[in-house]
């Protein structure tokens, strides 16, 4: 196809079916676009027709992509980056008359800790600016940020795909909450003896910091795992369990004056947040300063 042959595709073709191909369903893609369903419907069937190919076919209750589909995607997913990213290059982006949207995955001690400052300050400085934030942990964050759900995410990591950019927001440092009233600081002997809630969205019952116990021939013992941090100080409340958390969601756990909020009795080594984002974005104006504000607020406390 020569650049002649552009002017028989319609880019907003294209656009439904990256959607498509990602959600594998007409309803959610329908709403993922704002659009009504018979009109995704009737852009598959142009599709279809483009491609001369079916592209979507149907297993039991699930719709699965073709292996011609796979491969046009493949090749699209890039070059709808970059025109997007050409295109809004050419915009200056203006925060108190933006109506974006943007789409960030973060981890939950992050939403629970350091979100508040961030979304008080945007809905100062950008109010007419959306934000749809995505349960992205460092098990979720590589695969949001390459199927494009996501702009760019906040969390520990691990591994990002080949597309991604990082850059380090703050050092973690964990700290114990406890909601007794039993006087002095925890010993490690009270440390390893009492129950402890361990936050894990794999279900594991051992994290890092058991990994510095170890090194110190000790363990704790773990009496509950649970997916969330927003839930802890219910769980924690009027019992002698103990959590281990990062510090910015310690203290805004303990802000309602029902925990109490120490330093752990023995050395954790401490972890990384970053900011990751999508390479394809690295230059757009209005994530450019979604990113500023981010690193502004969340990163290294002054």
């Amino acid at each position: 196809m020569n650049r002649n042959d552009l002017r028989k595709v319609d880019l907003q073709l294209l656009v439904i079916f990256e959607t498509l191909m990602h959600e594998r369903n007409l309803t959610r893609t329908a709403e993922k676009l704002f659009m009504g369903q018979p009109g995704i419907s009737a852009a598959l069937i142009r599709l279809r027709e483009f491609f001369k190919d079916p592209l979507l076919v149907r297993n039991g209750k699930h719709m699965e992509p073709t292996p011609r589909a796979l491969q046009i995607l493949e090749r699209l997913h890039p070059a709808l980056d970059g025109l997007s990213c050409a295109i809004s290059e050419v915009h200056d982006f203006v925060p108190e008359a933006s109506k974006a949207v943007f789409r960030i995955g973060m981890s939950d001690d992050v939403e629970c800790g350091l979100l508040p400052a961030l979304l008080a300050h945007i809905r100062t400085a950008a109010p007419g600016c959306v934000l749809v934030v995505r349960n992205a942990n460092f098990l979720l964050l590589p695969g949001l940020l390459g199927s494009g759900e996501i702009s760019m995410g906040i969390s520990y990591t691990t591994q990002l795909p080949a597309n991604a950019k990082c850059r380090t927001l703050r050092k973690i440092r964990a700290l114990v909450i406890r909601s007794d009233s039993r006087p002095g600081f925890l010993t490690l002997e009270d440390y390893c003896a009492r129950p402890h809630v361990l936050v894990s969205m794999s279900g594991d019952l051992c994290g890092n910091i058991d990994k510095d116990l170890s090194r110190l021939g000790r363990m704790r013992q773990v009496a509950l795992g649970v997916p969330h941090f927003n839930g802890l100080g219910a769980i924690l409340a009027n019992s002698d369990l103990l959590a281990t958390v990062p510090d910015y969601a310690a203290y805004a756990l303990a802000a309602s004056g029902a925990l109490r909020v120490e330093e752990p009795p023995f050395p954790i080594e401490p972890a990384n947040l970053s900011l990751v984002w999508r390479a394809a974005q690295d230059t757009d104006p209005g994530e450019r300063w979604l990113r500023n504000q981010i690193i502004q607020f969340m990163g290294n406390p002054i």
